[in-house]
């Protein structure tokens, strides 16, 4: 755990809270990491509204924001060589190892990569 925060949240996770989705209710009053790649997905969508924006920031701001270092890169080389991961995916998970934090997403090939904790969601649950 880093500085009491209780997990490294995917970028599907933020989305599914700005959703209002009842599967991440309780994750809401966790204490919650995101990966910088996170805060590009989100505010990068083409086409963002400013209330969109907002809410996004808004969200963010109630998050811990984990940069990318030199040894994240090298630890998102190295899971790249070892899965079939896309880049922004291979970074979130290197953040979550690089940290020791446990990873929470809805994406199921994230589940069985060695090294990292992953609490999967469960999205048909009410």
């Amino acid at each position: 755990m880093r500085n009491g925060v209780d997990f490294l949240a995917d970028t599907n996770v933020l989305i599914y809270v700005l959703e209002d989705h009842p599967v991440v209710k309780g994750i809401i009053q966790c204490s919650v990491a995101v990966s910088v790649i996170t805060e590009i997905e989100l505010l990068g969508k083409k086409g963002i509204s400013l209330q969109e924006k907002e809410e996004v920031c808004s969200l963010l701001d109630d998050c811990e924001l984990l940069n990318f270092t030199n040894e994240i890169k090298k630890l998102t080389i190295a899971l790249k060589q070892q899965h079939t991961l896309k880049t922004p995916d291979a970074i979130i998970v290197a953040t979550a190892k690089y940290f020791g934090l446990t990873l929470i997403t809805a994406d199921k090939k994230l589940k069985n990569i060695n090294g990292i904790d992953v609490i999967l969601l469960d999205l048909l649950q009410k």
